[in-house]
């Protein structure tokens, strides 16, 4: 049998013998009060009362009987309760210490400025919004620390400096072989010195 079920029918039984020992307590008030009532018949309340004592002192034996038995039941169903509670909380327990290890374990990640997945950083976020942030700054100041530096691959870059166009067409050296420069008026001459006007 099964605690709950002994529980429910001892149970039971102690009720009954408490409500037949309220009728058989009643039974004796009434004939002892007849025995005051009428001495002359005391006699044969006496034999009466005192069967109904023994009965009262049976059932009050056996509803003690029951009584313990329930106590025992009771501890017993206590104990495992208690055990099953304690299985469930040590569970439970375990479970938070696991997720205390991954809550630790996404910040020092963080903290090293790493990249973790946006569902770590928010389970860090709602356990503590402070340690998020103390992870997330403390891994900024890491990548800054740690970021490997280059230099350009185009190499330094001088400005030049260029001259005007125009300039530079004019300041630029003219060929060799340049003809004789002569005077118009000279030219104007005719070849045999006269003037052409």
């Amino acid at each position: 049998m099964k605690v709950g079920e002994a529980q429910h029918i001892y149970r039971r039984q102690v009720s009954e013998y408490r409500e037949q020992r309220a009728a058989v307590s009643k039974r004796l008030k009434d004939i002892r009060s007849k025995m005051e009532k009428s001495p002359e018949n005391k006699e044969q309340f006496e034999s009466e009362a005192a069967a109904l004592e023994l009965t009262l002192d049976s059932l009050d034996e056996k509803q003690s009987e029951y009584e313990k038995y329930l106590e025992q039941l009771s501890e017993k169903y206590c104990a495992y309760w208690n055990n099953a509670v304690a299985e469930q909380q040590a569970d439970a327990m375990e479970e938070y210490a696991a997720d205390m290890g991954k809550i630790m374990e996404v910040a020092r990640r963080i903290m090293k400025g790493a990249i973790v997945p946006a569902s770590d950083e928010k389970k860090l976020m709602e356990f503590s919004n402070e340690i998020y942030q103390t992870a997330k700054n403390i891994g900024a100041m890491i990548r800054r620390q740690k970021r490997e530096k280059y230099d350009t691959l185009w190499g330094d870059k001088e400005e030049k400096e260029y001259q005007d166009p125009q300039e530079a067409a004019e300041n630029a050296q003219a060929p060799s072989g340049a003809p004789e420069v002569v005077d118009v008026a000279e030219t104007m001459l005719a070849p045999g010195g006269e003037s052409m006007q």
